[in-house]
């Protein structure tokens, strides 16, 4: 019998799920072991969150998201029937089956289980989604005093090896080693570079950075578009705040003023230090406690230049 991950759990509190055109049980959510995309990896996901505002739940950039979904299936020639409205609903209705006020939304479209072989062609594509309670990604502390963040042994995949504009489960392979070697050695999270030693990103977030008032967003063109990046860019430029993307290596980012990192999990967490050695003064800096603030009162529904990124779920 193989060993039980520490942190596992046997439901993680699902609730209901959709499961291709149906809500049902978690526990009688089930598929074969002989599943393509279990042996294979071919399977494409979306990570989404849905916030409590006053008028209820509201899922945040929920189009955007589902058609992220579908691109990340056209990159992999994934045959898929469903339209942005369809997932939309999907999800939607299965916030409202588990009477979610608040939650973390994992929609997945993966290859099943009629042919084992290499190729897909023959399996047949399945939908789900499923709610889960989620608090703070990396924890309270990680925010409260910034994360520790190590650069990792394990280069991020280049475009021409892995589809890496796709948010393919195969793909996060690299994203697991990185962050396990990361968790071993007492960090919190893992920066990736590139094979050329330039930062590409997280195991699961952007990277931004702070510069003489002015804000960097790390840019390569190996990473995933992130959803929460572009999120940040935007509210930056409507604080006022210079942007300006940038390329760096690992040690421009050791001299920043600040550092922080973003994603639909990390939503905005400050970074305290990079390899060891602090960045600014080494706890989380202000530009990023106040962009975390700014972002949750957004998601929360409280600023209305940004309400059209909000979907109520009533």
């Amino acid at each position: 019998m193989t060993k039980k991950s520490a942190s596992s759990t046997s439901s993680l509190d699902a609730g209901l799920v959709y499961l291709d055109g149906n809500i049902v049980p978690i526990e009688e959510a089930n598929i074969s072991v002989l599943t393509h995309a279990l042996h294979y990896g071919t399977s494409v996901f979306e990570g989404i969150r849905a916030y409590e505002t006053d008028q209820g739940a509201a899922v945040f950039r929920l189009s955007e998201h589902s058609q992220r979904l579908l691109n990340s299936a056209k990159i992999l020639g994934m045959p898929v029937d469903l339209s942005v409205e369809d997932i939309n609903k999907a999800i939607l209705d299965t916030i409202r089956a588990n009477k979610r006020k608040s939650c973390y939304i994992r929609p997945l479209l993966w290859y099943g289980s009629e042919s084992l072989g290499v190729f897909p062609g023959g399996n047949t594509v399945h939908f789900m989604v499923a709610t889960l309670p989620w608090g703070v990604y990396l924890g309270e502390e990680a925010v409260k005093k910034g994360a520790r963040l190590m650069t990792s042994s394990w280069r991020r995949s280049p475009g021409d090896v892995m589809p890496t504009k796709s948010k393919a489960g195969g793909n996060y392979i690299n994203s697991v080693l990185a962050n396990s070697e990361a968790r071993a050695n007492g960090f919190d999270e893992a920066l990736l570079l590139d094979k050329e030693g330039f930062v590409a990103e997280g195991s699961g977030e952007n990277i931004f950075m702070m510069r003489n008032d002015i804000l960097m967003p790390i840019a390569h063109s190996i990473n995933l578009r992130g959803i929460t990046r572009d999120s940040v860019i935007q509210i930056a430029k409507w604080l006022g705040t210079e942007v300006e993307a940038t390329m760096a290596t690992r040690d421009e980012l050791y001299t920043a003023d600040e550092l922080f990192m973003v994603g639909t999990a990390a939503e905005v967490t400050p970074i305290a230090s990079l390899d060891r050695r602090d960045i600014g003064n080494g706890v989380a800096g202000p530009f990023a406690l106040n962009m975390r603030k700014t972002y949750l009162d957004i998601t929360a529904g409280k600023v209305e230049e940004f309400k059209h990124w909000l979907t109520y779920v009533n």
